[in-house]
Parts: C-alpha cells; sequence; structure tokens
C-alpha cells in the first residue's frame, strides 16, 4: 500500500471517519493546525536486524546521551513503531480498545539531521509531521518536568497525548483505563524500536501536565500521559 493513502476495506474507512469527526468536534484549532508547514517522513522499515528477542533482552531504561543527532529515518521508524498504520489502512502497530486509536503523539525535535528544531504532530494516515511550533523546546519541556535533565539531553523527546472521551464514548468510566494500557503498548514499542536502532530512551511521567500541555499547544481534550527523550546512549 503506497503510504498516505487508505485502503479500501470498508470497516477501516468507517472507523477513520469516525476518528477524524472527534477530532474536529473536540478540537477547535484542528483547522489552523492543519494549515501548518507538513514535513513529509521516509517510509517505515518493516524488516530490521534485531529480532523480537533479542530487543527484548537488551531493552532498558537509558538517562545518558551523546550530541550525536538522529536521522529523519529514525524519527520515522520511531513513530511508526508507536502509532503507526499496519494492516487494512487504519490498524496500528499499538493495541487499541474499540480501534478507537485515542493517542495523539507529539515530538519536540532538538537534533536531527534534516529536520529543523521546534514541536511536531503526527499524523499517522499520512505518516507525516505537522509542525506545531519552532526553536528548539527541550530545555522548557525538561523545566516542565521538574528538571529531568535527560528530556532536554536526547536528541527528541516523543510525547504521548490521550483523547480520553474517544474511548469513553464507548466504554464508559473505564475508557480512561483503556487508554493508559494504550498508551503503555505504544511506549514499549518505542522502547524495543529504539533498541533497534541503537538507540536509547526512558519513561517519563513526572511533570506538571498543565505546562507539558500549554507548551505543546495541545487542543483542550487532549492529556500528556508519557514523555520518551530518545538519543545515542553514552
Amino acid at each position: 500500500m503506497k503510504k498516505g493513502k487508505l485502503s479500501q476495506n470498508p470497516i477501516c474507512s468507517i472507523l477513520s471517519l469516525i476518528i477524524f469527526l472527534a477530532m474536529i468536534v473536540g478540537n477547535t484549532s484542528c483547522e489552523a493546525v492543519e494549515k501548518r508547514e507538513v514535513i513529509d517522513l521516509p517510509d517505515p522499515r518493516y524488516i530490521g536486524t534485531t529480532t523480537v528477542e533479542e530487543a527484548l533482552h537488551a531493552r532498558k531504561s537509558i538517562r545518558n546521551y551523546t550530541n550525536e543527532p538522529l536521522t529523519l529515518s529514525d524519527v520515522s521508524q520511531l513513530l511508526w513503531s508507536a502509532q503507526g498504520i499496519t494492516r487494512s489502512g487504519c490498524f496500528r502497530t499499538a493495541p487499541s480498545a474499540g480501534a478507537l486509536y485515542p493517542l495523539e503523539v507529539y515530538v519536540v525535535v532538538g537534533s536531527v539531521k534534516n529536520l529543523t528544531a521546534g514541536i511536531y504532530k503526527y499524523k499517522p494516515q499520512e505518516h507525516d509531521l505537522i509542525k506545531i511550533e519552532e526553536d528548539d523546546k527541550r530545555a522548557e519541556l525538561s523545566e516542565a518536568a521538574f528538571g529531568q535533565s535527560w528530556i532536554k539531553d536526547g536528541a527528541i523527546a516523543m510525547i504521548f497525548a490521550g483523547v480520553f472521551q474517544r474511548t469513553k464514548q464507548k466504554y464508559g468510566g473505564r475508557g480512561s483505563r483503556y487508554v493508559h494500557v494504550e498508551a503503555g503498548a505504544a511506549s514499549e514499542n518505542v522502547y524495543l524500536q529504539a533498541v533497534s536502532l541503537n538507540l536509547g530512551t526512558v519513561i517519563v511521567g513526572a511533570f506538571d501536565d498543565k505546562r507539558v500541555k500549554a507548551l505543546l499547544r495541545m487542543s483542550s481534550d487532549e492529556d500528556p500521559l508519557i514523555i520518551m527523550p530518545i538519543g545515542r546512549p553514552k
């Protein structure tokens, strides 16, 4: 399937439409965001040199990174592992209750070849990035996370946000639990993908929600869940 093209699978088409409409209803700034600069990412690779068993065995939390920049291909692969499209044009790399996909992924870029520093939002269906903000915001994100230095030391920081209503509209109050389960599954995908790319990462859960939300210009229905700095291990 060519990147950016949806499958003709009717179930996937309906699910994609529901998610799109939910985003419009819940995010009044959606139109403004869509008009921003779009960065086309390299196609993700589906065959690597690291087995699942090797990645699981090597997986660990890493907080010390070199100054070496990531490549755009690295960023593409990491984002695809988090929420990328797999079969039939709508299903993703991480499981989701009811295939409702409440997660949104942001990237704070500091040091990536051929990608200017700034804040970006990932669009899984097109495998693109939307530029939200110019300039390197890693230090500000670190401050919002109570000064955890590894956030500003990583070449990038990936942030998972949850749109809880997207899941709760079907599952009620229990939907909140499902969103957190999904965030855990997606973040483990990033851990394993990082191993296969010879990168390091760590999950950060301690931060000021309001400051992170304001920094990333999240919509009113999005809540930050996880920060993952990523870089070359020392």
